[in-house]
């Protein structure tokens, strides 16, 4: 792999394939119905750009793009335009651990310490995490530690080298192996597992035993330095103009820059395509059912079913067609991808998406396939979309009275109620205004909704947990249907608190706390970076799905596999010179009590501390409607939120020092230590 001829030999045929435009006609019928869902995306569903590509047996036989690039339309969308891929890339790490196991240096069931010594947690039980658990999410680490993770044209590391620093004052959320629960931090932990074993950098090591290799000219990370005018132009529906290119500096979690045609050619590693870049074994590996090793919910149609990297490797509907397919997606703030691979037939398609969202483009990547394997002969037809049926009610019998009560998944309580005539009512107590689910007792012993397309049963695991299960079949209409089958809440037992911590929270109650370190370039930024505590409606001793664990102190402790139970945090509190924070998952938020009404005079200045902290001010009434100017330091930006807590100005992004202040708005100066803004208001 190290020699340049090694290098020449293992270019795969499909990256000197000729494209979607040049191969015939054999995949026309594709190729029209893949265009008109992109279109279809861009037009009806939101999605600023669109890019796709099919690869079949080495050759790129599909390639294409729909939507708007550059503000002025002068820098038009090609085969060559690059997205942020995000956890997508997360196929990248798993298999730069897969290479280092295929080369005797890892063992995916040793534990990681044997080759990350400086990794340590409150929590003794991280001694038995094994590289096999970060890659199938089962770890039992709490889930995303990304605090300055996501920049505006900016590479800096301090996400990625202050992990190991934050993890040491985390505990586990489950036993090393429970169960699988999606986790961001366990593949920045790989990340970092791939530098201490192999020596070299992980940007470095993925071109090198990769991209080279499968002639992916088009794939980088922020640590490269693309070209952001290479990039697919990014918006936001509040600011008005291109946004800046959106840096994911935890590449081994989302940092990976690629193209659809890029994707579909790294895809022949796990078709067998190619040689000599992962063992078959390795291969095989990574498309294991790893989420069965642990609680799950019993089988069903499905878009999650981890293996090692992998969200899905029995992705629905494939199944339904006896072909089995592995899927990735990937979404950062801004950027969206999937990928879908099937293996036994040596074809995977990509779709990536400035704006929109994974799932979006997982269903034009599956129908791509779909059409391609019925212009093959190797289905017949594209079955029709499923359901459960019309439900039939039943009788609900009187013990299904006892699974009523309050739930919780990550962030958020929801309280299910059972009527005696049999209807579940499901309502997010964090979202009042938000219209409750509603569910008739069928004979089949589920709930199931009126349209037929959802059933909910109450499940009590081996562990003694009870569970809301959901399956559901979803559809877009235009686009195709995808499935799901999941624990979406478990249920909570009543917890007592002493006094002292009840009259803590209490005091705390209503309160509002705002991020304070976040950096300047922080995509953070556009959507207010508030954190609300409301314990009204929700069951006593909790705050949504946080147990209150002591006066200053409050944590998740729902074990959920999937989605629902994942990025759970410990909120600790703390005064500083009378101050209160609060420190949950590497961000640090400031109680409103600090945030004071804005004095821009003729002298007037906002200075940033030796700490670093970001200074948050409100809107006073006096000051609303009036232009505010600020003269801005080298290394800092100021953000504007209006009442609704939607941006009206992001200097960062915009470049601007002048913003008309709004009513009930609020500011925010961030910036380097010792950065000092000087304001005036006219």
């Amino acid at each position: 792999m190290a020699a340049s001829l090694a290098l020449t030999l293992l270019m795969p045929t499909g990256a000197m394939a000729a494209t979607g435009q040049n191969a015939g006609k054999d995949y026309e019928n594709t190729r029209k119905a893949a265009a008109e869902k992109a279109a279809l995306l861009t037009e009806t569903y939101g999605t600023t750009s669109v890019q796709y590509a099919l690869i079949d047996q080495g050759n790129i036989v599909v390639s294409g793009q729909s939507g708007r690039n550059d503000e002025e339309g002068k820098i038009p969308l090609t085969a060559e335009t690059m997205y942020g891929i995000g956890s997508t890339g997360k196929m990248f790490v798993t298999a730069a651990v897969m290479k280092l196991a295929d080369e005797g240096k890892v063992d995916l069931d040793k534990p990681v310490v044997q080759y990350i010594p400086e990794f340590t947690m409150k929590d003794e039980r991280y001694k038995q995490i094994t590289p096999r658990m970060l890659l199938n999410h089962s770890s039992g680490l709490r889930g995303s530690t990304l605090a300055n993770a996501f920049l505006f044209e900016d590479n800096d590391t301090y996400a990625h080298d202050t992990l190991l620093e934050q993890l040491k004052g985390q505990t586990l959320k489950a036993d090393p192996g429970a169960f699988s629960v999606y986790c961001n931090d366990g593949f920045t932990l790989a990340e970092i597992l791939v530098e201490r074993v192999s020596g070299t950098d992980y940007t470095t090591f993925i071109r090198e035993h990769f991209t080279e290799p499968l002639g992916m000219s088009r794939t980088a990370t922020p640590l490269d330095n693309p070209d952001p005018s290479g990039m697919a132009g990014l918006y936001s529906p509040t600011i008005k103009g291109q946004l800046p290119n959106e840096s994911v500096n935890v590449i081994g979690t989302g940092g990976v820059y690629s193209t659809a045609e890029d994707l579909v050619r790294f895809s022949q590693i796990f078709t067998g395509q190619v040689e000599g870049i992962l063992s078959d074994a390795a291969v095989s590996a990574m498309e294991q059912e790893e989420y069965k090793k642990g609680l799950w919910p019993e089988e069903a149609d499905n878009s999650i079913g981890y293996g090692l990297g992998w969200d899905s490797v029995n992705l629905f509907p494939f199944g339904d067609y006896g072909i089995k397919a592995l899927a990735k997606g990937g979404d950062t703030l801004l950027y969206h991808a999937a990928l879908v691979v099937l293996p036994e037939h040596n074809m995977a398609a990509a779709v990536l998406s400035s704006g929109g969202s994974s799932t979006l483009n997982q269903l034009l990547a599956n129908d791509m396939l779909l059409n391609a394997l019925k212009e093959k002969g190797i289905i017949d037809a594209i079955k029709p979309e499923k359901s459960y049926g019309e439900p039939v009610k039943a009788d609900m019998p009187e013990e299904m009275r006892a699974y009523a009560g309050v739930y919780a998944a990550t962030s958020q309580s929801i309280r299910a109620d059972l009527s005696e005539d049999g209807e579940l009512s499901l309502s997010i107590i964090q979202l009042p205004d938000y219209p409750a689910e509603k569910y008739f007792y069928t004979a089949d012993g589920s709930f199931m909704s009126e349209d037929g397309s959802t059933k909910v049963e109450f499940v009590t695991e081996k562990n003694g947990r009870t569970y809301i299960w959901v399956r559901s079949y979803a559809t877009i209409p235009g686009l195709g249907q995808t499935a799901l089958s999941y624990y979406a809440a478990e249920k909570l037992e009543p917890h007592d608190v002493p006094a002292r911590t009840a009259a803590a929270w209490k005091q705390r109650d209503g309160s509002k706390y705002y991020v304070v370190n976040e950096k300047y370039t922080s995509a953070a930024y556009l959507q207010a970076p508030i954190l609300p505590i409301d314990l009204t409606g929700g069951l006593p001793g909790y705050w949504a799905d946080r147990q209150l664990t002591g006066p200053d102190s409050a944590a998740s402790n729902v074990q959920i596999p999937g989605m629902s139970g994942r990025d759970i945090m410990e909120f600790s509190f703390a005064k500083q010179g009378g101050t209160e924070y609060v420190e949950a998952g590497g961000s640090i938020f400031v109680h409103e009590k600090a945030v004071k009404p804005l004095y821009a005079g003729k002298k007037s200045a906002a200075t940033i501390q030796a700490n670093g902290y970001a200074k948050w001010y409100t809107v006073p009434d006096k000051a609303a409607g009036k232009t505010l100017t600020v003269k801005l330091p080298k290394n800092g930006a100021f953000v504007v939120y209006d009442g609704n807590g939607a941006v009206i100005e992001f200097s960062t992004i915009t470049g601007n020092n002048k913003v008309v202040l709004p009513k009930d708005g609020v500011i925010v100066f961030a910036g380097d230590a010792g950065a000092r803004f000087e304001l005036s208001l006219k």
